[in-house]
Parts: structure tokens; C-alpha cells; sequence
């Protein structure tokens, strides 16, 4: 995530590392145009325990399109924090305003892209099991109120992340038995994450940096699988959408 000022220049991104985290907003939507066409994505806000210049900093998430399918974004980013899926009830109607003041802990890491940006991305979010959660500072102003004012969407400064986004969802194609979307990885810095709940960047680099170094045992053989019908998904996806 790039953080941007009015009138140009930037902000350093959020913190790296792990930290106690609240949902202090769930945007709204806003149509993003990039080489797959045009899709309408919402972010999610979070504030953390991390200070900066006498304030709490925040970390958005990427941007979802509005999508409670099996193989949606958000629905994974659900999964991870909920540790838990959906229920039938809120697979039928979910109000995203009840994620707002909702706790968890984020790990958080940077990515430095190829024209010398550096990115803050939510590798992971999970609940918060700590004796102390985080509750909002109540210095944040969600956008919606902003827009409501006819002001400009900022954070002690910082404005929303301008990136493009491109969230890839499919219909879900598991047949029953077949389990390779919950089995674990057991490896890297993406420990105990099931298959499923990996985005895309992640397949990718765990299929090209560690999938051809794998070992022989059952759990790296099973894990292997899983992540190379991950990759087919991924492609699948992507060629429906090009389509």
C-alpha cells in the first residue's frame, strides 16, 4: 500500500511486523480500472498499536469486490480472521458495517515493487487472543463521513492507496473429497495458512521459489498438490476473466 499526500510526495507505509489491530473502516465502493477491465472493490481499515509522530498508524487491506463466493478474496480474508467460515446465515447476507471496532492481530510486510514504490502488505490477519484489545483511538475518520463533508479522504495526512487493484475470483470448482484447498503449508512465513486462504502473489512465489525444492515426505508431497491445483485455479481464473 502507497500512502500519498495532497499536493505530492509520500509517506513511509505502515510499520512492518505484528501488532494489535482494529477495524476502523470498511470503504466504500469505488470503481478501479487496470488491464482486466473495470470491478468495484472496497477496502478495509485497520488502526494498530504501531505509533508514528505522536498517533496510531493504519493499514488498509487490497481491494475486495463485493463477493461472498467460495473462491472470493473476501471471503478468504473472512476465513483467516474468523478462523472459521461463514455461516449459512451470513453466506446469505452479511453487513460489512460489523467488522467495524471488530479486533484482530495483523503481520504485516513490506513489498517493493519494480518502480521503486514500497508497498505495506496484510500478509496475515487473525483474531486477537491477548488480554488487551485494541479499541479505536477515535482520531480516524472513515470515508464515507469525508465524503459526506465534501473533504478530502486523509489520516493525520495520508490519503487512501492510489494502486491499482485486481481481484481475481471463480467459481468454486472442488468436487466433494477433494481436500487439496485446506491442506496447511508447513513452510516460510505463510505457516499454518490453508491452501485456499493464500492470494495469489503468495501461490505464485511459494510454486516458483519452494515447489521445486520440495522434499519427498507425505506433507511436502501433499502441499506440493495443493498448491500447483492453486496455481490452476489462479490461471483459470485469469483466463475467464480475460476472456
Amino acid at each position: 500500500m502507497k500512502l500519498t499526500k495532497k499536493g505530492g510526495g509520500s509517506f513511509d507505509p505502515h510499520d512492518q511486523g505484528t501488532f494489535r489491530a482494529v477495524c476502523v473502516d470498511v470503504t466504500p465502493l469505488v470503481k478501479q480500472v487496470n488491464k482486466y477491465g473495470e470491478s468495484a472493490v472496497f477496502r478495509l481499515v485497520f488502526e494498530t498499536d504501531a505509533e508514528r509522530d505522536g498517533g496510531r498508524q493504519c493499514v488498509w487491506s487490497r481491494g475486495f469486490t463485493p463477493s461472498l463466493n467460495e473462491r472470493a478474496n473476501f471471503r478468504k480474508f473472512l476465513r483467516q480472521w474468523f478462523k472459521r467460515d461463514l455461516t449459512a446465515a451470513e453466506e446469505a447476507e452479511f453487513d460489512t458495517e460489523t467488522l467495524v471496532g471488530k479486533t484482530a492481530e495483523v503481520y504485516i510486510q513490506h513489498e517493493h515493487a519494480d518502480n521503486g514504490n514500497t508497498y505495506a502488505n496484510i500478509v496475515t490477519c487473525s483474531p486477537y487472543k491477548g488480554d488487551e484489545p485494541l479499541q479505536p483511538s477515535g482520531k480516524f475518520t472513515r470515508k464515507k463521513d469525508k465524503e459526506a463533508k465534501g473533504e478530502e479522504s486523509s489520516y493525520r495526512g495520508a490519503a487512501k492507496p492510489t494502486e491499482a487493484v485486481r481481484e481475481a475470483e471463480a467459481v468454486d470448482t472442488t468436487q466433494a473429497g477433494d481436500d487439496w484447498a485446506t491442506v496447511k503449508v508447513h513452510v516460510g512465513k505463510f505457516f499454518g495458512v490453508e491452501v485456499r486462504d493464500l492470494d495469489a502473489g503468495a501461490i505464485e512465489k511459494l510454486n516458483k521459489n519452494w515447489v521445486p525444492n520440495a522434499g519427498t515426505s507425505a506433507a511436502d508431497q501433499r502441499l506440493v498438490k495443493a498448491l500447483k491445483r492453486a496455481q490452476e485455479e489462479l490461471a483459470a481464473a485469469t483466463a475467464e476473466e480475460e476472456f
